[in-house]
């Protein structure tokens, strides 16, 4: 009796070591995102309704010259110039689970893009979003930004909410300079 009495007091030990872990872990794990995102970008006060504007920069170096059509690290401005973030945020009320995007333009010159496009399959949201920052327009084509210029360095977000988080991907572009 004594020995199955000591079998299991290791064993829950063993188990409330592994869970501890686990726990220290995932938290770390959540820390370090948290910190990855927070620096990827000084905040700006620019906010209006469900947007936030976020400076960022990419640095490349070029060894291709410059031939007027390029920009100032010698590519053309391209939907690789476009980026997106996607995580979980507070759920709704409801237990709906909640998801924030960031759309940000990287370019490092004087690239202006705009009519960014995004695949996003049948997306929908039961939190209301702003037309002009999101939507969808069709089957596997939301429009960002109402189709506007989003400057070299910017970012613009919103927070969506649905039993499952969408995969969004740039579709197409247009750059100018």
């Amino acid at each position: 009796m004594r020995d199955a009495l000591k079998s299991t007091n290791t064993f829950l030990s063993f188990s409330m070591v592994s869970v501890a872990s686990l726990v220290a872990i995932v938290l770390t794990v959540l820390l370090v995102r948290n910190v990855l995102i927070h620096n990827e970008g000084e905040r700006d006060s620019d906010i209006e309704g469900n947007t936030m504007v976020i400076t960022s920069r990419k640095l490349l170096q070029s060894t291709v010259a410059d031939d007027g059509g390029t920009n100032s690290i010698g590519m053309a401005c391209s939907k690789d110039d476009i980026v997106i973030y996607q995580g979980q945020v507070a759920p709704l009320p409801s237990g709906i689970p909640g998801y924030r995007v960031e759309i940000s333009n990287t370019c490092d010159s004087d690239c202006k893009i705009s009519k960014i496009r995004l695949h996003c399959g049948w997306f929908s949201s039961s939190r209301l979003i702003n037309p002009r920052i999101f939507r969808r327009v069709r089957y596997n084509d939301c429009l960002v930004n109402d189709g506007k210029v989003l400057a070299p360095g910017k970012t613009i977000s919103f927070e969506y909410a649905n039993t499952f988080s969408y995969p969004l991907s740039v579709s197409s572009v247009v750059c100018f300079k």
